[in-house]
């Protein structure tokens, strides 16, 4: 099972990474930097240092292979673990795993579609919420093997409220990933808005990139009073909700006040390629922290239905300690049962 833990650590390291540096393409224009050649670039597996824009490229599209690898040995392990509890069967690590190999396939062929449509808006869009998902079942397999959290969530006792209120964030959370890349990738979008919180139009710019800017922002404002209000809810419960959920949630909250920050000096500062990376970073880790803390409530909450079965371990201590206590027979007891016999 270490193993599984580590190979999971890897494959969620590399699905980070390889998201961010997917950002970097964009932003440094490379996205189209090989034009509609894939796998290769131009016939090269590695193109002349002099072309910086097609040395971006590629290595994103190594960088993919990579976590092709990572993720497949992830599953590999969990097949090989296969009869050890807690791999097989509902809630185990194998099916998350083989759902991530399945999920990695496909961001891979819709990476060679997004190419060959010219980086169209839509199949971009789809790539990118299929890398989310990608990154979902990664973070689920760690969950599921004790990491992030996972082991606290199955010993301790949460709520249904709570439950529902991180399934709310993680759709949020989902939605403003979701119009963000649409933001990104619709003409004009990302720079309509040169104000905040108002939207002080550029001239010229279509009403539609404006309104798609618009919904972007009201959608992680919606994220933001949601945690913020899960953050006071769960303050108040204490007693009540698992300390892994409560933990969740601060992170999920900070990330989002982090994205705030980030994203109104980007637009203050004119949309520096920087901070438009970081936006994006940024991005990318408030998706993973809303997911894990929906599922880590989950979790807990499912913890706290299912009845609790004492350990034999327990159980036979209090049998012995039982035994132990057993008030001893009188002489009258004993000399009666031996004249019954």
């Amino acid at each position: 099972m270490k193993s599984v833990r580590r190979l999971s650590v890897a494959a969620l390291t590399v699905a980070c990474l390889h998201l961010i540096f997917g950002a970097i393409v964009r932003i440094s224009g490379s996205g189209m930097g090989c034009g509609e050649n894939w796998p290769k670039c131009y016939g090269y597996w590695i193109p002349p240092f002099s072309r910086p824009d097609l040395i971006v490229e590629v290595s994103h599209r190594y960088l993919a292979s990579i976590l092709v690898i990572t993720v497949c040995s992830m599953a590999l392990a969990t097949f090989v673990h296969r009869r050890e509890p807690g791999v097989s069967g509902r809630g185990g690590v194998l099916r998350s795993a083989f759902g991530a190999v399945a999920a990695v396939f496909s961001a891979a062929i819709l990476g060679g579609v997004t190419v060959k449509m010219g980086n169209a808006p839509w199949a971009t869009v789809l790539h990118w919420l299929n890398a989310m998902l990608l990154l979902a079942l990664v973070a689920m397999t760690a969950i599921r093997a004790g990491l992030l959290g996972g082991t606290g969530a199955r010993t301790q006792r949460g709520t249904s409220r709570a439950r529902r209120s991180a399934f709310a964030a993680a759709g949020l959370a989902i939605l403003a990933v979701a119009l963000g890349g649409l933001t990104a990738k619709f003409p004009g979008a990302s720079a309509a808005c040169t104000t905040v919180p108002s939207c002080g139009r550029i001239p010229n710019v279509d009403t539609a990139a404006v309104v798609v800017q618009m919904v972007h922002r009201t959608a992680a404002v919606l994220l933001v009073l949601h945690l913020f209000g899960m953050m006071m809810m769960v303050r108040k419960r204490r007693a009540e909700e698992a300390l892994v959920v409560v933990r969740a949630v601060y992170v999920a909250f900070g990330m989002v006040v982090l994205q705030l920050v980030v994203a109104s000096s980007m637009i203050l500062f004119r949309m520096p390629p920087v901070l438009r990376s970081l936006h994006e970073a940024t991005g990318v880790g408030i998706w993973l922290s809303c997911f894990c803390l929906a599922y880590l409530a989950r979790q807990a909450d499912t913890s706290r239905k299912s009845p609790t079965v004492a350990p034999v371990a327990s159980t036979e201590a209090a049998a012995t300690e039982a035994t132990a206590v057993r008030p001893a027979h009188t002489m009258a007891v004993i000399v009666a049962r031996g004249a019954d016999l």
